[in-house]
This record gives C-alpha cells, sequence and structure tokens, in this order.
C-alpha cells in the first residue's frame, strides 16, 4: 500500500542537511586545498581560510535551500500530492 509524506519539518530537514553538507564539503574542500598549496597556486593563508570558511558558507547556503523548499513543498502537497513511498514489510 502507497503512502504520500504530507509535511517536511522545514527546520529539522534543513540541521540534517546543513550539516551533511559542512562534513561532505570537507572531503573535497581539503585536498583540494592541499594540492593547490602543495603545486605552489597560492600561499598556504588562502588554502587553509577555505578549509574553515567553505563548510561554513555550506552549512548556511544548505539550511536556507532546504528550509525554502520544505516550506514550499508544505504549501504544494495539497494541490499536488506528496511523495510516495512503499512501506517495506518487516522480516522475521
Amino acid at each position: 500500500m502507497k503512502q504520500q509524506v504530507v509535511r517536511f519539518s522545514p527546520h529539522q530537514n534543513g540541521k540534517v542537511m546543513a550539516v551533511m553538507m559542512a562534513v561532505t564539503s570537507l572531503i573535497f574542500v581539503i585536498p583540494f586545498a592541499l594540492i593547490g598549496s602543495m603545486l605552489g597556486l597560492g600561499r598556504a593563508g588562502p588554502s587553509i581560510w577555505m578549509i574553515v570558511v567553505a563548510p561554513v558558507f555550506y552549512l548556511v547556503f544548505t539550511y536556507v535551500a532546504i528550509v525554502i523548499a520544505c516550506a514550499l513543498y508544505n504549501v504544494l502537497v495539497p494541490f499536488i500530492g506528496g511523495l510516495e513511498y512503499e512501506p517495506t514489510t518487516p522480516v522475521n
């Protein structure tokens, strides 16, 4: 039996996704900063600055984007229907 998601909590989803994006950004930012500093594409200062500031930007912008997206979903769901999913039966 298919079920529909009726509402997303904007704040909770924003928090979770923002932290996930900030942590995930480190996977990319740290190697690029290290490679850039080893190749002499800049001083070590901007690379370290990027490692600190980039995750904060990702956190803030992702939070805002997800809050807006969830609020828009909550407004539109009565008109267009929600996301559908089919729960699986537990395996014993």
